[in-house]
């Protein structure tokens, strides 16, 4: 078995030397990860951007779409065998047909290759011609990315660490009760261990619903194949210290330290260890309206999201010797359209502050850093109405639970994004001064002229950053 490990080891880092040269010296990548938590907008936001850089009417942020530098764009079988294919097709007929409707959400990871055939500018631009540049997509849940935190935590750390968290939140009372009616100390009894873990899978679950962002183990949210397997039968215990050989504590460490070893660390090592460009897409607005423990739970997330990133530059020998690190990481703030634009630069000013910490810490390892807000696919239009002797900034669409035409004022975000993060770190219940509202808007239907992607907000400055240095 060790042989066997270590010839898999080797086996790895021979075919990543291939791929690094392979890059390198003929047609280069770019491995764009895309992530986010629930209903953050990820199978929008990969399909949305496919579609604008398939047809660039709509990208003049984008510098070689505005110059006329990308001769063509074309999709590619993945290079990934392995992995399913981003149902692009699929995803862009939901958005763009008679009847739009928003696409299912990510479940499980999956890539797409789309190729773009670029002129290159400068002083070589008439000596060259066109070269081609691979962009790999890969879409996975964000919950995933939080699991690589646990990595460095052991199960007694991530127990207090998670006992403490939920202690006082509503939506954990189902669990925080069933742990007084259990006794870790006690011999294990598998048919108490799998109800234990299923009330508390079931507390992740409205966790994720009523807008927190620490749902950890991110694969008891979407389990898949692993569904009922041991990797996905623990919970958290209040215990100190060792415990005796075969009772409820030692194994559910046991089988801790097994969803460590079997499932996240592949994960990093198969998939995210080889991205080297990354957004994280996250809705900051539906945090602001669950409350200020909303947003300092956020606020924590990103941190621990960012932590799990290597920032830094990228060189040849880099990626040789010691994999791929991420070179740009841009936080997005979703649903830009739900906000009047003259709220937006309040939105990204909250992106900022939230993230600051996290994009220091990149920044110092030599990762470029950003954020904005953006719509990946604009729903509303924007009007004044008349109220109270003045005039409120509107967004107009069509509500998605009634099927009805509306008027929408969210609420006025605050100039200081301060006044939002104090009370979050204070552990406020509410916002004092304020009521900040969301509502969910379906997709407008589209009449799309020819040479133009799906309508959006910043998609084009967002994809500036992330690629523009390569194209």
């Amino acid at each position: 078995m060790v042989i066997s490990r270590i010839a898999d080891g080797i086996w790895r880092q021979v075919e990543q030397v291939q791929d690094t040269v392979s890059e390198t010296f003929f047609e280069p990548v770019i491995r764009l990860g895309v992530t986010g938590l629930a209903r953050s907008g990820k199978t929008v936001f990969i399909t949305s951007l496919v579609a604008n850089l398939l047809d660039r009417g709509r990208m003049p942020g984008l510098l070689a779409a505005a110059e006329g530098r990308i001769e063509a764009a074309f999709l590619q079988p993945q290079p990934d065998d392995t992995l399913p294919r981003f149902e692009y097709e699929r995803h862009l007929a939901a958005l763009t047909g008679q009847t739009p409707h928003w696409p299912d959400s990510t479940r499980a990871i999956s890539e797409l290759r789309l190729s773009l055939k670029v002129r290159p500018n400068g002083l070589l631009a008439g000596l060259q011609g066109p070269r081609t540049l691979h962009l790999d997509i890969v879409d996975y849940p964000g919950e995933w990315l939080l699991d690589l935190a646990l990595m460095e935590r052991s199960y007694e750390e991530w127990s207090v660490e998670t006992l403490a968290r939920i202690a006082d939140r509503e939506v954990a009372a189902r669990f925080n009760t069933a742990l007084e009616g259990i006794d870790p100390a006690g011999k294990h009894d598998e048919v108490a261990a799998q109800e234990l873990a299923a009330v508390f899978a079931a507390y992740l679950q409205a966790a994720r619903d009523a807008g927190y962002s620490d749902c950890t183990p991110g694969r008891f949210l979407l389990p898949g194949d692993l569904a009922g397997s041991p990797v996905l039968t623990f919970a958290p215990l209040p215990v100190a210290g060792a415990s005796a050989r075969g009772t409820l504590h030692r194994e559910m460490g046991r089988r801790y330290e097994a969803y460590k070893r079997q499932v996240a660390k592949p994960f990093f090592r198969d998939h995210f260890a080889r991205i080297d460009r990354q957004i994280v897409l996250v809705d900051a607005l539906g945090a602001i309206h669950q409350g200020p423990r909303a947003v300092a739970d956020l606020r924590q997330a990103m941190g621990d999201t960012l932590a799990a990133f290597r920032p830094g530059q990228n060189g040849f020998l880099t990626n040789l010797l010691s994999g791929k690190r991420v070179e740009r990481i841009l936080f997005a703030a979703t649903k830009a359209d739900h906000l009047h634009h003259r709220q937006h630069g309040k939105l990204s000013a909250i992106m900022e502050a939230l993230t600051r910490e996290a994009r220091d810490r990149a920044q110092y390892a030599g990762a470029g850093t950003a954020s904005m807000a953006i719509a990946s696919l604009r729903a509303t239009t924007e009007a004044m109405m008349p109220h109270d002797g003045t005039e409120l900034p509107v967004v107009r669409g069509t509500l998605l639970d009634s099927g009805k035409e509306a008027a929408f004022y969210p609420g006025d975000l605050p100039e200081d994004p301060s006044h939002l993060l104090n009370p979050a770190l204070a552990g406020a219940k509410a916002w004092l001064d304020q009521d900040y509202q969301v509502m969910r808007f379906a997709p407008a239907p589209l009449t799309l002229r020819p040479g133009d992607g799906p309508p959006h907000i910043r998609l084009d400055r967002a994809a500036e950053f992330l690629i523009g240095d390569r194209l």
